[in-house]
């Protein structure tokens, strides 16, 4: 690579643009419906200490690892890996690294796509009335009825996919800038109104006792294995944003406290979703859950049957919408640079054919749920369970394991000490045998347990 290609993306200014991007890509979905049940389920206050112990020693690692590759590059995650591998004599068979991310980013958005026009679809129907004092069972047939309608999802699915790609078509500065300056404090706000309006119409003390009380019983092996799943996947690690946003970052970024703001948001924005969340579940009698089912039926059951919910219950899916265009763009990134600088294709041709690829993945996922299709029902019923799966359980894993050994084990001590320059050596070498002996080893566990509970 010579080096006008490095930087040719282009670049933020600001310290401040890449920490909030960062964070609008890592609050996805599962900061919304999955972190407030997994601390009720696993021992409360036992489990919220697991996850920052997991958070700090392997999630946090990692990522600062992602981004000195792509500080170090200026490039997409596949040449800015490239890159490194030469710096160090390295074999650039490790550019295989930054295609399986990129791979792993377009089967995550395969999905993910389906998931944000479910949301899309339910802020309308919320905004509609279409929930007003409707029972759990028709809350839950009105969302079969929605699975079962492939051409009303893939309405709703195309009318979300079509700013993200206009988004990335705009560019680093006018598009994902911007986006990240818009869309953290709008979110912020909105959470902050949806638990002003928990706590004035939920339940707070079931919601407290669910979510802070220690609960020693509740926790288990398990539960430790949940905490280190979600505090690895909660920054976005495995699908090269961290390389792509770090190869936007300004050249004087202190990369480890930038990181570090990130998961302290990020992990304040997933306790105040269940703030929002659960005191509505339980005002309304209804047991906790995660996932499409917390979503899609408990959710639009409680927001339907309590004053001003219609309104509260648009705006959450407003939310959920919004942060899912901040992930959907972010995963998107490493392809649209990937394809720019191998393909020399302009940045709004690179973002129309992401798209266009998105689309046709997220287009045979919703076929999957069409009825009577024996060929992409997979995995207990679904290519969408499947694609999750494979994702969660495996590539993600397999993308982070790799790039702690190539940065932790494999680069040269001096490059990266040369991207950390801003961070004290007691912060490098701390940092460096998280990387070395702890994170690796705690991955491998994760795959682990996913190969065992598939063999089970």
């Amino acid at each position: 690579m010579s080096v006008a290609q490095k930087g040719e993306l282009g670049g933020w200014q600001s310290r401040t643009t890449f920490v909030l991007m960062l964070s609008a890509s890592a609050i996805g979905l599962g900061s919304l419906w999955r972190f407030s049940y997994l601390v009720g389920e696993n021992g409360g206050g036992l489990f919220m200490v697991a996850y920052v112990a997991c958070l700090l020693l392997v999630g946090v690692p990692v990522m600062i690892a992602e981004v000195i590759i792509g500080s170090h590059g200026r490039a997409s995650p596949v040449v800015a890996i490239r890159w490194a591998a030469d710096r160090s004599l390295l074999s650039r068979g490790w550019m295989l690294l930054g295609v399986l991310a990129c791979v792993t980013g377009l089967l995550i958005l395969s999905y993910y796509v389906v998931v944000a026009g479910w949301a899309l679809a339910y802020a309308w129907n919320m905004h509609t009335d279409v929930f007003a004092a409707a029972s759990a069972t028709v809350v839950a047939q009105q969302f079969e009825l929605l699975l079962d309608d492939v051409l009303q999802m893939i309405y709703w699915q195309s009318l979300f996919l079509a700013p993200a790609v206009a988004i990335s078509a705009l560019g680093i500065r006018r598009g994902l800038g911007t986006l990240a300056w818009l869309v953290v404090p709008t979110l912020f706000t909105m959470l902050a109104a949806l638990v002003k309006f928990g706590f004035d119409a939920g339940d707070i003390p079931a919601t407290r006792e669910f979510l802070f009380t220690l609960k020693p019983i509740d926790f288990s092996w398990g539960s430790m294995l949940a905490a280190l799943g979600q505090a690895l996947f909660t920054l976005g690690v495995g699908v090269g944003t961290g390389i792509s946003f770090g190869a936007y970052a300004p050249r004087r970024l202190p990369i480890g406290r930038s990181i570090l703001a990130v998961a302290v948001f990020d992990t304040a924005i997933a306790l105040m979703a269940g703030l929002a969340i659960f005191p509505i579940v339980f005002a309304n009698n209804m047991e906790p859950s995660m996932g499409p089912g917390l979503m899609f039926i408990s959710l639009p059951y409680a927001f339907g049957n309590i004053m001003l919910g219609e309104l509260f219950g648009t705006l959450f899916f407003a939310l959920v919408v919004l942060v899912a265009l901040g992930s959907v763009v972010a995963i998107m990134e490493p392809v649209v640079g990937a394809l720019m600088q191998r393909l020399r294709l302009r940045r709004a041709s690179a973002a129309i054919a992401v798209g266009v690829l998105v689309w046709l993945l997220a287009l045979v996922v919703t076929l999957s749920f069409a009825p009577g299709d024996e060929y992409t029902r997979l995995a207990n019923g679904s290519l969408f369970r499947f694609m999750d799966k494979l994702t969660a359980d495996f590539l993600l894993p397999l993308v982070a394991l790799l790039t702690a050994v190539l940065v932790g084990w494999r680069l040269r001590p001096e490059i990266l000490r040369l991207e950390l320059y801003r961070e004290m050596d007691l912060f490098f070498s701390l940092w460096q045998r998280l990387l070395r002996y702890i994170a690796p080893p705690a991955i491998a566990v994760i795959i682990i347990a996913a190969l065992l509970g598939l063999l089970a």
